[in-house]
């Protein structure tokens, strides 16, 4: 139970930004020596990988529909870095518990992927770059703190962690609401001009 607030957060957060997560954990595990941090994401080669992709990841999610062709490509890598995070944090625990704690980072990952892309389904309805650009600059810092917070106080980091998702959660109903309410309009101006013609 003690390992399970650090599991949820780092997953909630791979939801957002896998690879700047393992890239977090490694260095501060590595920097501080955190024993709490798997000694599989401090490897080098880990490291290098993980932060050639965040870079990737970077630029693409600024990018408006670039980020949604690219958390379409993450639906599987950001689950699945999740669940690996929480079965390494799990360390030596039993079999059963090293597949709960999987599980839970897997699932915490998926919930805050979709929330995530749902988001960007609805920002990049905005036409303008500035909004991406701004909510990927906030996504990447939100992820780093949140990923530092836990590794010191994993029980903060979670409750900060289910404040933004169930935020997130919210703003996702209401701007889906304000696209498909601007859209309805725009088709209902559209019909009139197509009978008279």
């Amino acid at each position: 139970m003690e390992l399970l607030p650090l599991v949820l957060t780092s997953g909630w957060a791979s939801g957002i930004n896998a690879y700047a997560v393992v890239f977090v954990m490694g260095m501060i595990g590595r920097v501080a020596g955190l024993e709490v941090v798997p000694e599989t994401v401090q490897r080098p080669e880990v490291l290098a990988i993980a932060g050639g992709m965040f870079a990737v990841e970077f630029v693409a999610d600024k990018i408006p529909y670039v980020d949604s062709m690219w958390d379409s490509i993450s639906t599987f890598i950001r689950p699945t870095v999740g669940a690996v995070i929480g079965y390494a944090i799990a360390g030596d625990a039993e079999s059963v518990d090293q597949a709960l704690y999987a599980f839970a980072g897997g699932g915490s990952a998926l919930a805050s992927h979709l929330v995530k892309g749902g988001l960007r389904l609805a920002i990049n309805a905005s036409p303008e770059p500035v909004t991406n650009v701004a909510v990927s600059l906030g996504e990447d810092i939100t992820v780093a703190s949140v990923i530092t917070l836990a590794l010191y106080h994993p029980w903060i980091a979670l409750g900060v962690a289910s404040f933004l998702f169930v935020t997130g959660m919210i703003l996702v109903i209401v701007l889906f609401r304000l696209v498909l309410r601007g859209w309805r309009r725009w088709k209902a101006r559209r019909e009139p001009a197509g009978v008279s013609g």
